[in-house]
């Protein structure tokens, strides 16, 4: 009984391992974990704004609208839950994905905004927190990029014959990806208005003089 036994399961284990049930729990775990490191990028992300906007808001008062614009857009991103199983609910992962990109836009504007305030580089800090940004947007890019590839992966083997028959036995789905517009929008750099920026703050203008008549 017993060498039947283990017999069984050297015959299911040989079965699995054709049917592709073991690349499957691989490619699946690679996907979770480049997602982790997705939304830990994220985070960090997040969690820099507060301090930014704290410090560049007394520099640029006169950019009010900006500043709001990333906090409320901070707020948005920050309220979506982001767990693991967001990336096998399509619409709570287009939701974060929206908002995560009204973030990226805001920060993209308020960059080119405080491009205008030369006096924001002597504030202490400042230029520490926009490095800080700065790598984190690049490591962000870089963990979308393994997460795509990851999902793109597992995404070919759960509908490719006969994988996908195993994936349907034991509930493997597609997962969500970012969608190619997004990507769109990510790359596109912010306008700039140069007419504005060479203008700079408002400065009180000189009135012109009158020629005295001779």
């Amino acid at each position: 009984m017993h060498f039947l036994r283990v017999g069984v399961l050297v015959l299911l284990g040989m079965l699995l391992t054709g049917c592709g049930y073991n690349r499957l729990q691989q490619q699946d775990e690679q996907v979770t974990a480049a997602w982790s490191e997705v939304l830990n990028q994220y985070q960090r992300r997040a969690d820099l704004v507060p301090n930014l906007v704290n410090t560049v808001k007394g520099a640029v008062q006169a950019e009010k609208d900006i500043l709001d614009s990333v906090v409320e857009a901070r707020a948005r991103a920050t309220s979506i839950q982001a767990t693991p199983e967001l990336i096998n609910n399509p619409q709570a992962f287009q939701q974060w994905q929206a908002a995560q990109g009204e973030l990226s836009q805001a920060l993209s504007r308020l960059m080119v905004v405080v491009e205008r305030y030369p006096e924001l580089k002597s504030i202490s800090g400042f230029d520490d927190l926009r490095a800080q940004l700065e790598g984190t947007e690049n490591r962000i890019a870089v963990a979308r990029k393994r997460y795509i590839e990851a999902v793109q992966t597992y995404n070919v083997t759960v509908r490719s014959f006969p994988t996908n028959l195993t994936a349907k036995v034991f509930g493997h789905d597609t997962k969500q990806n970012f969608s190619v517009e997004n990507e769109r929008e990510i790359a596109r750099p912010p306008e700039v208005d140069f007419g504005r920026m060479e203008s700079g703050p408002q400065q009180q203008s000189t009135p012109p003089q009158v020629e005295k008549a001779g």
